[in-house]
């Protein structure tokens, strides 16, 4: 299968530039339940989700739907990571040739759903995109009638997907019956020093000043190795994922480390998850032989270590020759990843591998907020991260901008288009 992608005619812009989403043939956002054409063209139609205004003002998510050639009860739901779109159209070719109509959520502040008034990428919870995600959810399900929902992500995509899942399904709400994640950021790249301190600088930090922006080396390396205009095969609005990626601000990354906190303390997703992963990983600012046959971008190692807190079933399988992205792999490595995919759809029969703890109260419509709940606060068990542990007293950076540019290096940061 080879399929190449293609943005919307004269969709370039320099990097970092912040794009509206597109204009619905009125100048205004329509009804949100109404579909229009999606910039990836047919057979992609797209629909605003209006959500309630934040500090910045208003905001948006969007829903892109591809349906599979014939009328189906299944359906498939994509969320992207950090500084990333939908626009894998082969993604959405693979689950529809499958029975599977296809959804991909673009959450808010991200490609289509970022406004010119707002902060790329930005968000102060992870549980901030509940409100896009269960109104997704909603309509795939009570509106276009899909009994049978897959869950796949990637990357920082990959950990807010199954917290969302974890949470509906504590609160007794149906939720995705499987999983499949794309070398999900499960933990922060770097030393002991940064994950541990770092970490605490970063949760100071985040909450007084969280428009802070993390000093950081960043390299163009991983979208060299999948635009089309270097040495890639995939075409891409580089106004909606930059070469070089977003600023990283210090609430966003908080938000990250409070959700992968939670998920060390280990969740139950609902259902079985399959994590794919490059077999090995190539940390490097410049171009060598090991770029497009490696994840660049995250620690494979962590992405195993903690693949095992999603749920009671969970299936891991690496790849040789994947880049961080799988799906964009080689032809030959994307084949073996489609090929892994459809044999775990078709041995995951919808089931619940374990029983809510309680069914869904008033009390529980509020969205969660990652942790801040008791159960959060308490020490991590066997097996947790130096993230999870309280970093040490004696020697502990002082607070402020200086202690989190002190304790989190731009060489250790570990962030690049994802």
């Amino acid at each position: 299968m080879s399929v190449r992608l293609s943005a919307r005619p004269g969709a370039t812009g320099p990097a970092g530039a912040r794009r509206a989403p597109p204009d619905h043939g009125s100048g205004r956002l329509r009804a949100m339940s109404e579909r229009t054409a999606d910039v990836l063209g047919e057979p992609f139609v797209a629909e605003v989700i209006e959500l309630p205004d934040d500090s910045e003002g208003r905001v948006i998510a969007t829903l892109v739907h591809a349906p599979a050639p014939d009328r189906s009860e299944r359906a498939v739901l994509y969320v992207h990571g950090f500084c990333d779109y939908f626009f894998q159209t082969q993604l959405a070719e693979f689950f529809t040739r499958l029975g599977y109509d296809f959804y991909a959520l673009d959450l808010r502040k991200y490609g289509r759903s970022l406004l010119p008034h707002q902060t790329p990428n930005f968000c102060l919870d992870l549980g901030d995109y509940d409100p896009e995600l269960d109104e997704a959810y909603r309509r795939i399900t009570e509106r276009d009638g899909h009994t049978d929902v897959v869950a796949v992500a990637h990357s920082t995509g990959g950990l807010v997907l199954p917290l969302w899942g974890h949470h509906r399904r504590e609160r007794g709400l149906p939720h995705p019956s499987a999983y499949v994640l794309n070398s999900p950021w499960f933990d922060l790249r770097g030393s002991f020093l940064l994950r541990t301190v770092g970490t605490r600088a970063i949760d100071q930090v985040g909450a007084r000043r969280p428009y802070q922006v993390i000093p950081r080396n960043v390299s163009a390396v991983y979208g060299e190795s999948i635009h089309s205009d270097h040495r890639g095969e995939w075409t891409y609005d580089t106004a909606w994922k930059p070469m070089t990626s977003f600023p990283v601000r210090a609430g966003w990354l908080r938000a990250v480390r409070r959700g992968h906190r939670r998920l060390h303390h280990g969740i139950e997703a609902g259902g079985p998850v399959l994590v794919l992963a490059s077999q090995r990983t190539a940390f490097t600012a410049v171009w060598s032989e090991d770029v497009p046959s490696a994840d660049v971008v995250l620690d494979v190692g962590q992405i195993a270590r903690w693949s095992h807190r999603l749920g009671r079933l969970v299936t891991i399988a690496r790849f040789d020759g994947a880049l961080h992205d799988v799906f964009l792999s080689a032809q030959p490595v994307r084949d073996t990843v489609y090929a892994t995919v459809e044999r775990f759809l078709a041995a995951s029969a919808p089931f619940d591998l374990a029983p809510p703890p309680h069914a869904a109260s008033p009390s529980d419509a509020a969205p969660r907020k990652e942790g801040a709940s008791p159960s959060d606060a308490a020490p991590p068990t066997e097996g947790a991260s130096p993230a999870d542990a309280a970093p040490p007293t004696e020697g502990a950076p002082r607070s402020g901008t200086a202690a989190a540019t002190e304790a989190a290096s731009p060489s250790e940061t570990g962030f690049s288009p994802a």
